[in-house]
């Protein structure tokens, strides 16, 4: 439960980051910037936002709970896969690369967690 948990606040710490590297190398002004602070923190609360439910369902052991997490967060790891295209793009966009590319590896691995570690082995199997 504690690893499930620890990796989807670590996703979520790469999202923030991965949202200032954007805001911060904006080229433009229909973005997200430091220029729009509100507009900023919207973003920030609709990420805290989508976040919840997976946080809710690390507490929970059960196989069906698990899968849904999994599920859910594979959704995250596209999100993060996409931005990858996206950053070269973005003129001077190395930061939002490497936000991207850590918060694809560390959104992968909480998806392999969430899915594989904490089961409890059969009686009998290998």
């Amino acid at each position: 439960m504690l690893k499930r948990f620890f990796l989807v606040f670590l996703t979520l710490i790469m999202s923030i980051f991965a949202v200032f590297a954007a805001a911060e190398e904006s080229p433009g002004d229909r973005v997200i910037s430091f220029d729009e602070p509100l507009i900023l923190l919207i973003s920030l609360g609709i990420i805290l936002c989508l976040f919840i439910p997976p946080f809710v369902m690390s507490f929970f052991g059960s196989l069906v709970v698990r899968i849904i997490s999994g599920v859910y967060q594979c959704f995250i790891v596209l999100t993060f896969a996409g931005l990858i295209p996206i950053g070269f793009l973005i003129p001077n966009g190395f930061l939002t690369i490497l936000a991207a590319v850590l918060g694809t590896l560390v959104s992968s691995a909480s998806v392999a967690v969430t899915l594989f570690v904490g089961r409890k082995k059969e009686a009998g199997r290998f």
